[in-house]
Order: C-alpha cells, then structure tokens, then sequence
C-alpha cells in the first residue's frame, strides 16, 4: 500500500474521531457524507442546501433552512439543529455541477435533489450521495 493512500486512511480515521466529537457537541439530527466514486475520494468543496415543505395543502413550497459545503471529508456537519428539524418533507439539493467544473470536468446532472419524510425528529438520519460525473445513489444510512 503507498504512503499516500495510508496517508488518507490516517486522516479519515482522524476526521471520523473529530467528526464523533462535533457530533457529542452539536448533534446535529441530519447528516450526510458525498462521496467522489470516479476518483474513489470524497467530494471536497461541494455546496448544498436544505428545505423543508411548508405551508397548505394546495399552496406549499419549499422553504431554505439552511446551507453550507462539504469539507474535506465529503461532510457537512451541523446541517439543523435539534430545534429546529421537525416532522415533515425535507430535501437536500448538492451543486453537483459546480463541483464537477471545479474539478475541470463535465457532468450530466446539473445539480442532485433528494427528497425524504421525517416521522419521527429524536432519531438521527443520515444521507449518504454516492456520486460520478454520470450517476449518483443514495440511500438512508445510519
């Protein structure tokens, strides 16, 4: 194994312990982790936002609650805090053009929105994006 890629196993298993740390301090409910599958590392400097669906029935709309970009870890901690994530629709939309441009590359989707529902605000939700210049996956991690 290269001295490089222990080098970055050094510094996720460090980030992770700081990560756990921020988490005790914070707590925050939502989190989520972008991972750049086509260089097998994780999306640096990828901006995104979070709403949540509010109003009526026949007059909603999505509401900004907050934004931030990814850190060198592929995370944005401290999405919501405990008081202010409540039941209901939500969705994270990440700049996925942007960040594929900064990189010096082309991509096909613009941007990644993903849409989920909060039943119950006391668990911790997690929104892992697994993401290529041509593809993404996501699913509800832990």
């Amino acid at each position: 194994m290269s001295v490089a890629r222990l080098c970055h196993i050094k510094d996720h298993l460090q980030s992770e312990k700081k990560l756990e740390t921020m988490t005790q301090v914070h707590r925050s409910p939502l989190t989520t982790h972008v991972l750049n599958t086509a260089q097998g590392a994780p999306a640096a400097n990828l901006a995104l936002s979070l709403y949540r669906l509010e109003g009526l029935p026949n007059l909603q709309e999505w509401r900004p609650l907050t934004c931030g970009v990814t850190n060198s870890d592929g995370r944005c901690p401290d999405l919501v805090s405990p008081e202010t994530f409540t039941t209901g629709m939500y969705k994270m939309r990440f700049e996925t053009g942007d960040y594929w441009n900064k990189l010096g590359e082309t991509s096909f989707y613009p941007y990644v929105e993903i849409a989920f529902n909060i039943i119950d605000p006391s668990q911790k939700y997690h929104i892992p994006l697994l993401l290529s210049q041509f593809s993404y996956s996501t699913y509800r991690g832990s």
